[in-house]
């Protein structure tokens, strides 16, 4: 199994409070192995075997279990009155009125409950509705580029590892497809093929109840095409209508909602910054693993730039950050110029701008990169992110960071 310090270390941390626990995010992302890598932590912390009652919904040897009293009476069955109990159950959404057994085990007071979900039919503001607020959505991501090197099989750079993290997928389980020095590359796509099909099959046409599927594949295959880009629904439906794909701008609203609820699709809004509010026109979409779009697109040229764009967008969030596409304006010769900044985050340590790009060796595309950053004149935090390799330098206070580098870092608490 993989190490993930970050997760489990949140997890401990709410160890035994009042709340219950939820894991969310894709398929295959490594919940389950979340819960086992807590488990054995709980083991070695002195609990025993018998506290712990581990569940998954999708087993069938549990399909009499997927009645919601019959789930709590079995798990009410093998509780210890005396000792703290520690029950873990995965892909609770299989369970028709789930929330009354969770219901009635939270309110146990020798009950600590965990429960993973994962696809599009329970969503946060789901959660809120069905539990009342007394629980803790902690979001799961496929691998960090940090996770990915940390559980690297072969000795290689970290250019080398960089290119195999966005070809070969952050999947964890991908990091098993391996033949001596190389990746087995038909088994990553293959395995990437079936996270799709149970994605596209199971967590959208099912849910969203669609009747055109290949119109529903022809969007996603746009919008990995097109990740980092601002985008409307119009526009996206103008696009696909000229190219052959007349689809209605609801339809491709609802897909979007589909996709986002079934975490292969993320969604940054537009900011405002001298207005301090979102704006409602075009977002930047970023797919949960590019590993997905070689998948969809093959080895299609993409610009590197935005796929590096994807990468740090992804950690932004695994380090609990709100993260926003801001607008600026400045004074130019006919008025003020708009100018975008990737990204303006919001968090824990107040808010942070960064500007990404490949490379700024180039003193035109530096200045133009530096731009939108020196145009906002608060002082918070601003930073630079390349793929150049090259000291860390300073622009007016503009930190210069190599991405790579800026991955593998510890993350902020």
């Amino acid at each position: 199994m993989i190490n993930r310090p970050e997760y489990l270390n949140t997890l401990i941390s709410w160890k035994d409070r009042q709340l219950i626990k939820i894991l969310t995010g894709i398929r295959r992302s490594g919940k389950s192995t979340l819960f086992k890598l807590f488990q054995d932590y709980l083991l070695a912390e002195g609990i025993s075997e018998n506290q712990i009652i581990s569940l998954n919904m999708e087993d069938p040897d549990n399909n009499e279990l997927l009645d919601w009293k019959k789930l709590y009476d079995f798990i009410n069955s093998k509780l210890l009155a005396d000792r703290k109990n520690y029950v873990f159950i995965d892909e609770i959404q299989n369970v028709p009125a789930f929330q009354r057994a969770a219901d009635g085990l939270f309110i146990k007071y020798n009950v600590d409950l965990y429960l993973t979900g994962s696809n599009s039919y329970i969503q946060s503001g789901q959660w809120a509705t069905m539990l009342s607020g007394r629980y803790i959505e902690i979001h799961i991501f496929p691998l960090s580029f940090k996770e990915y090197v940390s559980a690297y099989p072969f000795r290689d750079t970290k250019e080398a590892m960089y290119r195999s993290y966005l070809e070969n997928s952050s999947f964890p389980y991908t990091m098993t497809m391996k033949n001596d020095q190389n990746w087995e590359t038909n088994l990553v796509r293959d395995y990437l093929g079936g996270i799709y099909s149970t994605i596209i099959l199971k967590d959208v046409i099912e849910n969203k109840d669609i009747r055109e599927p290949a119109k529903l594949e022809r969007v996603i295959k746009y919008m990995a095409d097109n990740i980092g880009n601002l985008s409307s629904i119009k526009k996206i439906s103008d696009t696909l209508t000229a190219d052959g794909f007349k689809i209605y701008p609801q339809t491709i609203e609802s897909y979007l909602e589909g996709f986002i609820d079934s975490y292969i699709l993320y969604q940054a809004d537009r900011y405002d910054i001298k207005g301090k509010k979102l704006l409602k026109t075009q977002s930047k979409y970023y797919l949960v693993d590019l590993g997905l779009r070689y998948f969809l697109l093959g080895d299609r040229t993409i610009d590197t730039g935005r796929m590096l764009e994807n990468v740090i967008y992804l950690e932004l969030l695994r380090r609990n950050r709100k993260v926003y596409v801001g607008k600026v304006d400045f004074p130019g010769n006919t008025g003020d110029v708009q100018k975008e900044i990737d990204f303006v985050t919001e968090g824990l340590n107040g808010t942070e701008y960064y500007q990404i790009a490949e490379t700024v060796l180039d003193k035109k595309t530096l200045e133009r990169e530096l731009a939108s950053l020196k145009a906002v004149k608060d002082h918070n935090p601003k930073y630079l992110l390349t793929l150049d390799y090259m000291p860390d330098t300073s622009h007016d206070g503009i930190k210069q960071i190599n991405a790579l580098e800026w991955l593998l870092e510890p993350q902020n608490p």
